[in-house]
């Protein structure tokens, strides 16, 4: 500790520190908080993990991802909808499409995956909400 500065830990977890002001001589009290709990100590931004996800779909299964529909953070992870093309046909507007989930560690690792639903292309929220 510097000169002119002291610290005292009280039992709520805060740290109290004070200094003498230069031009007064008065103490002054200053109270830290401690560092958040809500911090990822991976450091991926959600973005990473969504693409993360994407990726990873995209490699297992083969299919061309459309995109991620949800992503979703929870106690041990995250998880992570891709949207993706099941099967081509013509004309397009009668692909069958499918929703993945991915279930990705902290760190962005997969844990598993599972497909959630297929459809055809543009009768996805109709219907069956399974």
């Amino acid at each position: 500790m510097s000169a002119g500065k002291d610290s005292d830990t009280h039992g709520s977890g805060l740290v109290r520190t004070s200094a003498k002001r230069p031009e007064s001589g008065r103490e002054v009290s200053k109270k830290a908080e401690p560092e958040s709990t809500t911090h990822r100590p991976s450091g991926l931004s959600t973005a990473d993990v969504a693409g993360a996800g994407l990726r990873q779909i995209a490699e297992l299964t083969g299919k061309e991802v459309l995109g991620v529909t949800s992503i979703k953070a929870i106690e041990d992870g995250w998880i992570v909808e891709v949207e993706a093309i099941e099967d081509r046909r013509i004309p397009s507007s009668s692909d069958l499409l499918a929703v993945y989930e991915a279930q990705l560690a902290t760190d962005g690792a997969l844990l598993g995956y599972r497909r959630r639903k297929r459809y055809a292309r543009g009768w996805g929220d109709k219907g069956d909400a399974s």
